[in-house]
Order: C-alpha cells, then structure tokens, then sequence
C-alpha cells in the first residue's frame, strides 16, 4: 500500500502531469464537477439558477433512494430476496453523485462539506450522550458505558 493512502489520500494523475496527491473527498468533488459541466454542455441544458438544479437534484436522489428502497426488502407484504451489495452500492453512490453535485452548485467545498460533517457530527453525538440542553434528546442510557 503506497504511502500516504491510509491517511485518505489517492494519487490523481492529471494528463501528462506529474502525480500528486489529492484528498478522496476532494477528488470526488472535482469529478462530479467536471461531469456536471459536461452533461450540461452536451445535453444543451437551460443555464439553471443553482436553487433551480438543487431541486431538481433533490428529486433526483428522493428517486434513487426508492430504488434503494427496492433494493432492500422494504416491501414486507412481498417474499425478501437476498440481498445484492454490488445494486445497494450503486444505489448509494448515485445519492452521492447528486449530494455533490448539490454541493458544488450550492458553492460549499469539500472541505467546506469535511468540516461541516466534523461539526455535526460532533453534536449528534453530544445528542445520543445526552449533554445537550435539547430535552428532545435526552437519553436514558447516556451516563452508561459501554
């Protein structure tokens, strides 16, 4: 394993460019950006205002995650099927494609994503300990170790 990789970084090769190392986040930032651009241009689509894409974006995840849905025996009425991980990952990494995208047009960075997610994070798990002020949070098992 090269240097460098367990620490969340990749080697992006840029055209005839040197290699140099890119943060995975980051790295998918930049191709979900070139690609929208891309679709944009080929498909000849209406310059959008970035609430306009967001919306539009958001549909299209609330579309994936049903296909998710599908994938995952959410329908108790009908007889499960085993599970499929290679469909669940593509499904999941469609939300992400449109999470991105999502991103980028609302002008937050991977970075900006990163610390962000840091943050809450953060909280969320101040929620489950129950040191927060927000009683709707409150949990009884916050003083037990596990």
């Amino acid at each position: 394993m090269r240097a460098g990789l367990e620490q969340g970084l990749i080697t992006a090769i840029k055209g005839d460019r040197e290699e140099k190392p890119v943060d995975r986040l980051e790295h998918i930032f930049e191709l979900q950006e070139r690609f929208d651009r891309d679709l944009a241009r080929r498909r000849q689509l209406p310059d959008y205002s970035p609430a306009e894409w967001i919306q539009k974006e958001v549909l299209a995840i609330v579309a994936e995650l049903g296909e998710l849905l599908d994938e995952v025996n959410f329908k108790w009425w009908k007889n499960p099927h085993p599970l499929d991980h290679e469909a669940i990952k593509g499904e999941l990494v469609d939300i992400l494609h449109f999470l991105v995208s999502m991103c980028l047009k609302a002008g937050i960075t991977a970075e900006d994503f990163y610390q962000a997610y840091l943050a809450k994070n953060q909280v969320n798990f101040r929620r489950q300990q129950g040191l927060t002020d927000q009683k709707e949070y409150a949990a009884g098992w916050a003083d037990k170790e596990e």
